[in-house]
């Protein structure tokens, strides 16, 4: 069943205005939000240079996606989602006075309390995510799916952009025990401008009662309804598996491998997330793709390109400016992944158990990373975390050929596009 939203029926007067009131709240929010996680992720770099020690707080990050993914879903769909997402950003806020109080009582964060502290607003994103990917299609048309994550996409790259350059500033002149408290401040403009967005309430479609087990099996099921859509996900699943130890390991290549410092750690993270700006803008201001799998599948071939090529480069001054370089090409493709497959998926499924898909969606694509970044850690401790890199672009090449010798994933979007064609006739 695909899903054709009526908004004479959700009570939205005026969907636009709605919809970027609330991609702004997203945006205010989400600046706090990534300095606080670039700052704890600085901070275990500066004082540990492990490797070991990064997987470990990734492999943290990843596990409440992995675990509760599949079980969030079914609440998600059943609830309110603004006081969802509101209720989610007071738990990061309260974990982030705890640890500033620590902090300041001692000399260094106990290292246990950062992991903690990690773990805790995964479990928030953990919610906040699938809550937010099924929202969406309940506030805006149809045909404009795609357009709007793509902006909700340059949300999120230029809070990319602002927070490590804003971030390894504050960084650098703020003590980490009162940076965390930006949290705080977050939470509070989030919240005040969730209050003014309406978000319509799917919630009285679904059964009442939550039954996490059946609800993470019809997700399941549902998901595997669709052939192509179920191929797509495994190969994803694949590539987090080969991939995420490269993306818990670059600000250790920038300190480690280049010898260089923090704010060039964040100058790396600021033009990857410059070249995911203009990706997504191209896919904000382009309303309709005739087959969105071509850029989808392109994605993983340039990411594997330039990811594998950044581990054969130099450690010299040089190779690290064309590390910078390379990795702007691959931020520009990450979009037309990320994007084109969010808009699919909620093309195909009613707004009333997106939650549930989206939830074991989330698990799938996530549980290749820790299996991953548990073998990561101490083979770049080992072999050097250039080669990581190395290993990561590979495997996303593999993952493009892998969608390209599968008609029903290669044909996917061509399959639905035909398929909403028909029910509209």
């Amino acid at each position: 069943m695909i899903y054709m939203p009526n908004f004479e029926l959700s009570g939205i007067q005026n969907w636009k205005q709605n919809i970027y009131i609330f991609l702004t709240g997203q945006f205010l929010s989400g600046i706090t939000s990534m300095i606080v996680q670039y700052s704890i992720i600085w901070y275990l770099t500066m004082q540990t240079k492990s490797a070991t020690i990064l997987s470990v707080a990734s492999i943290l990050g990843m596990l409440p996606m992995i675990l509760l993914s599949p079980f969030v879903g079914g609440l998600i769909d059943r609830s309110n989602k603004r006081a969802l997402l509101i209720i989610t950003d007071a738990i990061v806020a309260i974990f982030a006075v705890f640890l500033s109080i620590a902090g300041s009582l001692e000399s260094s964060f106990p290292l246990w309390l950062v992991f903690v502290s990690l773990f805790m607003r995964a479990v928030a994103q953990t919610f906040q995510q699938p809550t937010i990917q099924s929202a969406l299609p309940t506030m805006v048309p149809a045909d404009e799916l795609t357009r709007f994550n793509g902006q909700l996409g340059m949300i999120q790259s230029a809070n990319f952009i602002i927070a490590p350059a804003l971030g390894a500033f504050l960084f650098s002149i703020v003590s980490i025990q009162y940076l965390i408290l930006l949290d705080v401040i977050g939470f509070i403009i989030g919240a005040s401008l969730l209050l003014l967005v309406k978000i319509p309430d799917n919630s009285a479609n679904a059964v009442t009662e939550v039954h996490a087990g059946q609800d993470a099996i019809f997700g399941l099921k549902k998901l595997r309804t669709r052939p192509g859509l179920w191929r797509i996900t495994l190969i994803g699943t694949l590539f987090t598996l080969l991939f995420m130890p490269v993306g818990s390991m670059y600000p250790l290549m920038t300190v480690q491998y280049f010898h260089g410092t923090i704010a060039q750690a964040g100058i790396v993270e600021v033009v990857w997330s410059v070249g995911m700006l203009f990706g997504g803008a191209i896919i904000g201001i382009q309303k309709n793709w005739h087959n969105r799998m071509i850029p989808l599948i392109i994605a993983f071939f340039i990411v594997g390109i330039t990811i594998g090529g950044s581990g054969l480069l130099p450690g010299t001054t040089l190779g690290f400016w064309i590390f910078i370089g390379l990795n702007g090409i691959a931020g520009f493709s990450v979009p037309f992944f990320n994007t084109m497959l969010m808009a699919m998926i909620q093309q195909s499924y009613p707004p009333e158990i997106l939650g549930r898909i989206m939830g074991v969606f989330g698990s799938l694509m996530s549980i290749g990373g820790p299996i991953g970044l548990i073998f990561a850690g101490p083979l770049g401790d080992q072999i050097g975390v250039q080669n990581l890199f190395l290993i990561g672009g590979i495997g996303s090449v593999l993952c493009g050929i892998l969608i390209l010798f599968l008609p029903s994933a290669r044909r996917y979007d061509l399959d639905l596009q035909s398929e909403i064609n028909a029910s509209e006739k």
